[in-house]
């Protein structure tokens, strides 16, 4: 059954915006096997805005890009699923996609049915489109589409990208397998400027531009309505991107995972340093995304500082994890208590941190000094 753990795979639109090709396709193809990625559980190659020609067929079909893709929607899909891999496509809820490219409003059992015929396996539907997306309310037009892939006879993942909008954390889970909590990310880490909305709540919750920071900060609210199958997922990975720190690098990958966000790469994989591999490929912490009991940590604010030191707990197989993230750009000396986060643990406790691989034996607390920006990851048997 699909969806029943977030999602993990690789998508085109943060490096590349509408300007790929098959090349690009197959190269990544070819890199996520060689780097060990496809191995860590990477599997979905999502192909965004940029695959679509810019016009229907004359009666009324989907069709692919011909001068980026000449060998036609079939070479494509067949070479992704040759290598062991899944595809997933893009489209949008309204009459256009962002890109002014055909969208789906009125075609949703033509394109569900398109889709199942061309053996998608991934359909990311967005929320520009013109004149219906105003109109219509979004559980209407993104609920259109779940049913027209119920129809299609085949299980494509529903990957409803609607930007936090009418806060879909509450109609979201019955709709797709996940939905977007808030506008797109960048590749800052903190200090954005194009995020209007720093809380979940926000009626202005933005197209685009927000934080790493700002968009955990968002989870802060709404974590507790992650459940499987329908994950609240907090937009693409910027590992790779930008200028981040290895610290940054691991924090962002680090909530992600304990969040339970689906897990989906944004960077030119062929760029990517050992630092960052190491980010994206470290199992421990992958495992936390993709554990059976789908339970999201929680942001404890009685443990944490405001603005200095945060700290969320969960549970997962076999006991909890804690996330310690220092907030500020200097290094912080940092004691957590594990008996005060109400952990339901009795006995010895034992700890081991996920990203050094460093362990302790019974102890109630540890003490470590955190560097600017530095998460620390303790799971707790």
């Amino acid at each position: 059954m699909i969806g029943q753990a977030p999602q993990m795979g690789w998508n085109t639109w943060n490096t590349f915006h509408a300007n790929y090709n098959a090349t690009v396709v197959e190269q990544t193809v070819s890199l996520l096997n060689s780097l060990g990625l496809k191995e860590a559980g990477y599997e979905y190659v999502v192909l965004d805005e940029g695959w679509q020609a810019s016009s229907r067929t004359a009666d009324g079909y989907l069709q692919i890009n011909s001068t980026s893709f000449p060998g036609g929607i079939k070479s494509i899909v067949d070479y992704v699923h040759d290598h062991g891999l899944k595809i997933g496509l893009y489209g949008d809820s309204g009459m256009l996609t962002c890109g002014f490219n055909p969208g789906s409003y009125g075609y949703e059992i033509r394109d569900a049915i398109t889709l199942a015929e061309w053996e998608i396996d991934y359909w990311k539907y967005d929320n520009c489109g013109g004149f219906a997306a105003m109109t219509e309310a979004p559980e209407v037009r993104f609920g259109t589409m779940k049913d027209a892939l119920a129809l299609s006879g085949r299980d494509i993942l529903y990957s409803v990208c609607e930007w936090g909008y009418q806060f879909p954390w509450h109609w979201g889970g019955d709709i797709g397998h996940s939905y977007r909590m808030s506008g797109d990310i960048t590749a800052s880490f903190v200090n954005e400027t194009g995020c209007a909305c720093k809380t979940a709540y926000c009626l202005n919750t933005g197209y685009a531009g927000c934080s790493v920071v700002s968009i955990i900060q968002k989870m802060r609210e709404i974590s507790q309505y992650q459940t499987p199958g329908h994950w609240a997922d907090m937009d693409m990975l910027e590992i790779g991107n930008g200028n981040m720190t290895l610290a940054m690098q691991q924090t962002h990958f680090a909530f992600w995972s304990a969040l339970k966000s689906p897990l989906i790469i944004g960077a030119d994989l062929s760029k990517l340093d050992n630092d960052s591999i190491s980010v994206l490929t470290n199992r421990d912490i992958i495992a936390l995304n993709q554990d059976p009991l789908g339970v999201a940590v929680n942001y404890i604010e009685s443990a944490s500082e405001e603005g200095s030191i945060q700290i969320w707990t969960g549970p997962v197989r076999g006991g909890n994890v804690v996330l310690v993230f220092n907030e500020k750009s200097y290094p912080q000396t940092v004691t957590v208590s594990f008996d005060q986060l109400n952990l339901n643990i009795s006995g010895n406790i034992n700890a081991k941190e996920l990203w050094s691989g460093k362990q302790w034996k019974h102890v109630e607390q540890v003490g470590t000094i955190l560097e600017p920006y530095q998460t620390m990851v303790f799971q707790l048997s």
